[in-house]
């Protein structure tokens, strides 16, 4: 099994910066992939970016392209999400999961972690 820790969140005007870290531990040799997804209030949980845990390649939702960096250190077992030009629509609840394969669905979750952008 493999446990999901996100921190870095909080308050910020908009137009700043925040980056959020998940850490993970357990057997993070399993990983595919590890994501950032969001939840406002009154919405749906949705995707903000990916990336591949072992080999290269990221992918990113149209809404945060140019504005949104997620990277990896494998050495730290940890997982980045750069946040910048940030937006009050960009207030939500942010999760970072992980999958273990091709074809599987995002299955592991951490806990979740407020950002609010203030107008």
């Amino acid at each position: 099994q493999v446990q999901l820790v996100e921190s870095g969140g909080g308050l910020v005007q908009v137009g700043g910066s925040l980056r959020l870290s998940c850490a993970a531990s357990g057997r993070t040799f399993n990983i595919y992939e590890m994501g950032w997804f969001r939840q406002a209030p009154g919405k749906e949980r949705e995707f903000v970016a990916a990336i591949r845990w072992s080999t290269i390649g990221t992918r990113y939702a149209d809404f945060v392209k140019g504005r949104f960096t997620i990277s990896r250190d494998n050495a730290k077992n940890t997982v980045y999400l750069q946040m910048n030009s940030l937006k009050p629509e960009d207030t939500a609840v942010y999760y970072c999961a992980a999958r273990f394969g091709f074809l599987v669905q995002f299955d592991t979750w951490g806990q979740g972690i407020q950002v609010t952008v203030s107008s």
